[in-house]
């Protein structure tokens, strides 16, 4: 059986730049470039035509902004996965992107391969990072003074730091389930008291902790 393709739609307001992506991702097996836009409006349009799996954009944009239409994605379709491609990292900008519901942030002199492994990887479920990134949003993340102190990993079982270091990983909960031999409906248990313990929403925020307390060191 052949293995289904995931339709893109890219998004720079640089057509030089959409041109590059495109021969890129050519070359990069079960991909397929099925659109492209050079604006926020362009794109909410775009999305809402084409239906794609992956949205590949530039939160820089004319007109509405990267951010409010990766928000309005996001928010209208939530199970299409949208990655920042960005020339670089601005800390609010990458908070914001991240707030909005980002499933990945990349730069732009990324490696096809890598490129090609960050769109499958959110098709997977999981959340694809620069690892400056990842550190960035960690450091603003990381309470101050100020605030309150966040929970120690130590409120955690073993299991659950297990649990918690895959999914910092990348890994779905059907992964983890196979990984520590375990069902899903134990790990989805897991990962419920992983947030209520340590008093976070999502896997992302779980994903922040795990950095900030050196539960995984990212390569």
């Amino acid at each position: 059986m052949l293995e289904s393709r995931v339709r893109v739609v890219l998004v720079d307001d640089h057509q030089m730049v959409r041109q590059g992506l495109i021969f890129f991702l050519s070359t990069q097996p079960g991909i397929e470039v099925a659109g492209q836009a050079a604006s926020g409006e362009e794109a909410l349009a775009l999305v809402e035509e084409l239906r794609p799996d992956v949205v590949l954009m530039d939160i820089v944009l004319p007109g509405l902004g990267g951010i409010e239409a990766l928000r309005q994605i996001t928010e209208t379709y939530p199970g299409i996965n949208v990655i920042v491609l960005s020339s670089f990292i601005d800390d609010t900008k990458l908070k914001q992107a991240i707030q909005a519901g980002a499933a990945g942030y990349l730069m732009k002199d990324v490696d096809p391969e890598e490129l090609a492994e960050a769109i499958h990887a959110t098709q997977r479920g999981e959340m694809y990072l620069h690892p400056k990134a990842a550190r960035r949003l960690a450091e603003m993340m990381r309470p101050g003074p100020d605030e309150q102190q966040e929970p120690s990993p130590e409120v955690l079982t073993e299991r659950e730091l297990q649990v918690l270091e895959l999914v910092t990983r990348g890994l779905s909960n059907q992964e983890i389930a196979t990984e520590l031999n375990i069902t899903l409906k134990t790990v989805k248990a897991h990962v419920s008291s992983i947030l209520q313990k340590l008093g976070l929403e999502n896997r992302v925020q779980a994903t922040l902790y795990a950095l900030r307390h050196q539960i995984v060191e990212l390569d």
